[in-house]
């Protein structure tokens, strides 16, 4: 590889990687905000008209309202409520973000439950932000994440 090969790759590598820190900012902060009990910084995760649903066992989907999901955050304990993640992949495309995150999650310091995350972000006036979540959600066959 000559030179100029390596300086390119360096600096797309260098980019690619800020872009990917700034898409897992919005998430990393949710869970950030469920951790310390901050509703504030959970709200500033989510775009104006985000959508929350969970797959339950059946394959039925059951929607959230985001709001109500914030001011649940408000009526906990800091380090009651610890989302532990794994960022396996991100997609982009213009300003479209897909980023897949198993995960497992501790209520009060005890296991709860496990499963995996599937955000879609959007980037507005230069930030990203999350547009939609979805996740499932078991108590079986989890991997032990270590943390965010």
């Amino acid at each position: 590889m000559n030179k100029i090969s390596v300086i390119l790759f360096v600096f797309s590598s260098f980019c690619f990687g800020q872009q990917n820190q700034e898409i897992e900012k919005p998430i990393r902060n949710l869970f950030l905000g469920m951790k310390n009990a901050d509703p504030e910084l959970v709200k500033n995760a989510f775009a104006e008209n985000a959508i929350m649903q969970t797959i339950i066992k059946d394959g039925t989907v059951k929607s959230d309202n985001v709001q109500d999901f914030i001011a649940t955050v408000s009526k906990f304990k800091q380090d009651d409520l610890e989302e532990r993640i794994v960022i396996e992949s991100i997609h982009t495309d213009g300003n479209l973000a897909s980023v897949f995150t198993p995960y497992a999650f501790y209520l009060k310091g005890k296991f709860s439950h496990c499963g995996a995350n599937s955000f879609q972000l959007i980037k507005q006036n230069n930030e990203w932000k999350i547009q939609y979540i979805i996740d499932t959600r078991r108590k079986d066959q989890c991997r032990e994440i270590k943390g965010i």
